[in-house]
Parts: C-alpha cells; sequence; structure tokens
C-alpha cells in the first residue's frame, strides 16, 4: 500500500504515512479489488519493508530507519528525540488540524491553545466521557448514559455519578474550558494507564474504566478543626485496553513531559503536576525541612511536600500546576511518606 499524498509505501495497518505524516484511508485488500480493476504494475513486484531501527517513545509502534511521523500516533519523529539531560521527554507535538484514527472512525486535533477534539464516529464506533466537556455534536448522534461503581464515594468525592456514552454514526466534539495540550494516549490490548482525576477527556468504547483509591493524604489542624488533604485526589481513574486497541484523551496545563522510569528508580514530582503513571509505578509522600537562617529543621512552616514516583514504568508531568492546598500548615499526620532534613 502507497500514500495517496507522496507515493511512499506504508508500513502494515499504518494510520499514518511515515515519509509525509499524512492520514492513511482506509483501503480494500487487494484481493477484494472490483474485476475490472486491474492491479497497478508497481504492486507486482513491492520491496520488502526499511528495516525497523527504533519504536516511537510515545506509543510504542515500530518505526523504519527512513520515518519521518509515527505511523500509529502521528507524532513528528524529530520531535520524538527532543528530551533534556535528566531524561524527560517533550510530548510529540501534533499540528493543529492533525487527524488520528480509532477504528473507523477519526479524531481531528482542532486549535492550539484551547484544543478540541473533532470525533468523527463510524457506524458501530462509540466513546464516553463526562458531560461538561462536551462542546458540540450532530443532532443525530446517539447519546446514553454509562453508569459507574460505587456512587455514593463517587459523589462524596466531587467525582461524576456517570460517563455519557455517544455512538456513531455522527460528529461529536470535546474540550475543556482551559488552555492546555490535548495528549493522546494510545491504549494498546492488556495495557493500562493511572489518570489523576479531574484531566480525562473521552475515551474509545474498547477502552474499559475502573478507579481506584490513592491513599496518599495528609492532615492538618486549624485550632480544634483537622482537615484531610489528598494531594493527587483521593480516587485516580485506570484506563484498560481490551482485545482491540483503543484512544484516551487528556486535557493537561502548560507543555507535557514523559518519562521511564526503570526498577526502582525514583523521582520527585510536585503532587499536582502528575497526569498520568503506568500501574507498574508506585507513588507515596515525601517530606523535606530544609535550613534556613535561624529556622529549625523541624519548623512546619519550612518544608518541601513531594510525591515520590518509584518506577519501573512510565510517568508524565505538566508544567503548569495549582499550589497545593494545606501545604504550608502544621501536617499531623500523613499516610506512608519518607522525609529528609538539610
Amino acid at each position: 500500500m502507497f500514500c495517496e499524498t507522496c507515493g511512499s509505501q506504508l508500513v502494515p495497518d499504518a494510520h499514518f504515512c511515515g515519509t509525509c505524516g499524512a492520514v492513511v484511508k482506509a483501503h480494500e485488500p487487494a484481493d477484494v479489488l472490483p474485476v475490472h480493476a486491474a492491479a497497478p504494475p508497481s504492486l507486482v513486484a513491492v520491496p520488502p519493508p526499511a528495516p525497523t531501527a527504533a519504536r516511537c517513545s510515545w506509543c510504542g509502534s515500530p518505526l523504519a530507519a527512513d520515518t519521518f511521523s509515527c505511523p500509529g500516533c502521528g507524532g513528528k519523529v524529530s520531535e520524538m528525540a527532543m528530551g533534556t539531560r535528566s531524561g524527560w521527554l517533550q510530548l510529540p507535538g501534533r499540528k493543529d488540524m492533525a487527524k488520528l484514527q480509532f477504528g473507523q472512525s477519526t479524531c481531528q486535533i482542532e486549535g492550539v491553545y484551547v484544543p478540541v477534539a473533532d470525533i468523527r464516529l463510524a457506524a458501530g464506533d462509540s466513546v464516553y466521557f463526562a458531560h461538561h466537556v462536551l462542546l458540540w455534536k450532530d443532532p443525530d448522534t446517539n447519546i446514553t448514559t454509562m453508569p459507574l461503581k460505587g456512587a455514593w464515594k463517587r459523589m462524596f468525592a466531587g467525582m461524576p455519578l456517570i460517563m455519557t456514552q455517544a455512538e456513531g454514526p455522527g460528529h461529536i466534539a470535546f474540550s475543556r474550558d482551559a488552555p492546555g495540550e490535548l495528549i493522546a494516549v494510545p491504549i494498546h490490548p492488556g495495557q493500562s494507564v493511572d489518570v489523576r482525576e479531574h484531566l480525562f477527556l473521552t475515551a474509545t468504547g474498547n477502552v474499559t474504566y475502573d478507579w481506584f483509591n490513592t491513599n496518599v493524604w495528609f492532615q492538618t489542624r486549624n485550632g480544634d478543626d483537622t482537615e484531610t488533604h489528598y494531594p493527587v485526589g483521593p480516587f485516580m481513574d485506570r484506563f484498560s485496553g481490551t482485545a482491540q486497541p483503543g484512544l484516551l484523551l487528556l486535557h493537561a496545563a502548560g507543555n507535557v513531559f514523559t518519562r521511564t522510569l526503570g526498577p526502582g528508580e525514583t523521582m520527585l514530582v510536585k503532587p499536582t503536576a502528575l497526569i498520568f503513571k503506568d500501574p507498574s509505578v508506585q507513588m507515596h509522600l515525601h517530606f523535606e525541612h530544609p535550613q534556613v537562617g535561624f529556622l529549625s529543621w523541624g519548623s512546619w512552616s519550612n518544608r518541601y511536600l513531594w510525591l515520590r514516583v518509584i518506577g519501573p514504568g512510565r510517568i508524565a508531568v505538566q508544567s503548569s500546576f495549582e499550589r497545593l492546598e494545606g501545604e504550608s500548615r502544621s501536617i499531623q499526620s500523613a499516610s506512608y511518606a519518607t522525609e529528609t532534613r538539610w
């Protein structure tokens, strides 16, 4: 199969051309060509595909040595190598109006500062989402509700009690009312990803949804009042792949950076900067007490609160993040945490 835009040979099952990045249109197999259409001479002797040189750092698809764009997610290969000396990789940029394909449907990313996910759903394909991110839809696009487990806990935690599901055929679009980046996370069969709450935009119907307790918390006291704080939220969302590949869309503030931690490798990140992690990555609180001037090490107002993440696995952070509530107050108790005094 060849790209209709530039004529380059395409790897099997490619969604994007590896040379020009154009979206690959669905083709019929060669053995079901209409009887009146003869195969072009150029298809008689197809050269073998170029040897695989590497894999996409974002979605894991194999990349040929002469590839400019990933055939799986559309990310630019030249930008995948853009990283810091400390090991962070910037999320592969997707230009305005870029298209991603899932099943027989497409998702077009529109806009730069407040991006929109414009999805054309084919018959039989579906996506689910929280109702407040819906931007617009075709009148004929069928929408139903998808109940979620643990309704009481979700209500008290401020999480949505239901998800809304849209089924094709039809057009529907999603956006979050905030500037940032739209993250397209391919979900392969058997793969899962844990996402911090309030970052989810939409996911394809073949991606399963679950949630779990983070067990990361601390308590502060103000007079006779005690308040419990959850640095990464009381719950995290978990999205998992089924028999077919799926697509998960997230919205993050600022720029997005990813890093793959080795076994036992640790990293300290601001809790509100975390976007997602692999389930294999463990996390807990970490406190640092520096000595500044005449302040003692035990001063609760002179302290840094971190989230320690422990590999193996991938993590993603956003460069714009909120200040952690209760960080500067007197902490009375906390979940498991490590501590450093210097």
